[in-house]
């Protein structure tokens, strides 16, 4: 199955710097489409392993990174772990845990306490885990993971994530970031809407 958000990449050919193949398994990969579809064939086998599971539970710190390891494990050295990096999105690398544990925290509470409907609450926790940005890469691919399995463990149907629209990926990315930009601002329709389309 192709994720339409991370497929929608116009350098697709072209090649990988030394910086970006630092921590790749994978001695063949050499381009950005190459990588891709290292990536895909990985995700896929944690997406089966993740939905099989008797108790697939997103809301603990160690399913999110026993997750992120399954999905990128052949291809990444550093997949599962936290980054240590700053980056231009997400919190300081000393704030990751403490914030994981404040959202599963308050995703817990949600639950528990029916704050929100099923698709809002795997939302929400969607758009605070991209905010948080716990890993070096594969965040929003993650965190759309992550949040497929809470709405599953919460009685729901998996999300489609803009896959109506498979004709235009660009544009898909595009309604996906601006979604993001939305719920930045506190405006979580966009996401529930973008995320059941």
């Amino acid at each position: 199955m192709s994720d339409q958000l991370f497929d929608a990449d116009d350098g697709a050919n072209t090649p990988l710097t030394p910086a970006e193949r630092e921590g790749l398994i994978p001695t063949y990969i050499t381009t950005r489409a190459e990588l891709n579809e290292a990536e895909q064939e990985n995700i896929g086998e944690a997406i089966q392993w993740a939905f099989a599971r008797k108790r697939a539970g997103a809301v603990d710190v160690n399913m999110l990174t026993a997750l992120h390891r399954r999905m990128l494990r052949r291809v990444w050295r550093w997949a599962g772990q936290f980054r240590t990096t700053e980056r231009n999105i997400g919190l300081s690398p000393r704030q990751i845990e403490v914030a994981l544990h404040q959202l599963l925290g308050d995703v817990r509470y949600w639950i528990e306490h029916a704050t929100y409907p099923p698709d809002e609450i795997a939302v929400r926790f969607h758009h605070r885990l991209v905010a948080i940005h716990p890993f070096p890469n594969g965040n929003g691919r993650h965190a759309r993971l992550a949040a497929d399995l809470l709405i599953v463990q919460l009685g729901g149907a998996r999300f489609t994530w803009g896959r109506e629209n498979l004709v235009e990926p660009a544009a898909t990315r595009a309604a996906y970031v601006q979604a993001l930009r939305s719920a930045d601002q506190h405006d979580i329709q966009p996401m529930l809407a973008f995320a059941r389309s």
